[in-house]
């Protein structure tokens, strides 16, 4: 069970996440979208994507520091264990608390806004179940391992196991030996992984980077009057549509 889970389990998420985008990219072009339903509400929708899609930003980008970052890394900069915990923990669950809240109204604007409940289909309920669990899994992990009995470093287990993937050399007894809500967490994580390609989720893929560093654009308006006619001035004219 542990080389099934720890060694082929994300192999085989990898490959479908993969394989399914490209299949889904040159096959399904037309579905590769948000199925975006403003139009029918936008208050809950202005308040719970920005939480959800800020706070994920922050998750994803802890968990980059803390799966690909060794620990004898931070200690040689001079960040101890326990400084490095407490402000992982402090902006993690400051960041998931954000994503919880803004899925959470996200469902609930599904759920009661009814034109949105009627296009939301199967595989979106599906995801939304997974995409929550995972969040919830994980949010769990890092409380008890905050609150509970005995404190978990999972630098030294999660961390090299997930490293040791990248050199397909899975150290499935380090995974093994997590507890179980760390656990349950990433097989949560890699089923939404081979999921991702086939939901609305395959749309990060595609987000917009480029508008952040695009030229402006500039708006001119057409003056009837044949140019030169007219003395400039100072200030605004207004020009007449």
């Amino acid at each position: 069970m542990n080389t099934m889970l720890w060694a082929v389990l994300p192999y085989l998420a990898l490959v479908v996440l993969v394989g399914g985008t490209v299949w889904r990219h040159r096959y399904d072009k037309f579905g590769w979208t948000t199925r975006s339903s403003q139009l029918y509400e936008s208050r809950l929708l202005r308040i719970g994507s920005p939480l959800f899609h800020y706070g994920l930003l922050f998750v994803v980008a802890g968990h980059v520091v803390g799966l690909l970052i060794p620990q004898s890394w931070t200690n040689a900069v001079g960040i101890g264990e326990h400084t490095y915990h407490v402000a992982a923990t402090a902006l993690g669950l400051a960041a998931a608390l954000a994503t919880i809240a803004g899925i959470a109204l996200l469902i609930r604007r599904r759920r009661s806004t009814g034109p949105v409940f009627l296009a939301t289909t199967r595989n979106d309920k599906l995801m939304y179940l997974f995409l929550a669990g995972t969040i919830l899994a994980g949010t769990a992990a890092t409380v008890w391992n905050t609150v509970g009995p005995h404190e978990h470093n999972y630098r030294e287990t999660i961390a090299p196991w997930f490293r040791s993937l990248s050199y397909l050399r899975p150290k499935t007894e380090l995974m093994a030996a997590a507890p179980t809500t760390y656990q349950v967490h990433v097989v949560l994580a890699m089923v939404l992984f081979a999921l991702f390609p086939f939901t609305r989720l395959v749309h990060a893929f595609s987000a917009p980077v480029g508008y952040l560093f695009r030229p402006y654009v500039v708006y001119r308006t057409r003056d009837p009057r044949p140019a030169g006619t007219t003395r400039p001035r100072r200030g605004w004219e207004r020009v007449d549509q």
